[in-house]
């Protein structure tokens, strides 16, 4: 089995949320990259790094895929975005 590892990339936002958004973009990015896993993205403050924030809902769903929506979405859970 191979050894999973985090990278963690510094980035600025004024708050959580900004933050959030800014993870769920670079995730959906690297998806094109087999190595990564975007559903575990988590983000976390520069002096609080032991305190992690879910970006997806990563919920399990039918046929083994994950939700790929925000954390605390409402609606049922997505492989993709649906309408804004």
């Amino acid at each position: 089995m191979t050894a999973r590892w985090v990278v963690h990339l510094p980035v600025a936002a004024p708050d959580l949320p900004a933050a959030q958004r800014l993870a769920r973009v670079l995730a959906r990015w690297a998806m094109l990259l087999p190595q990564s896993d975007p559903g575990e993205t988590t983000v976390s403050a520069e002096d609080e790094q032991g305190v992690h924030h879910r970006v997806f809902c990563d919920l399990l769903l039918p046929g083994g895929r994950r939700c790929l929506l925000r954390a605390d979405h409402d609606g049922p859970c997505a492989r993709r975005l649906v309408g804004r």
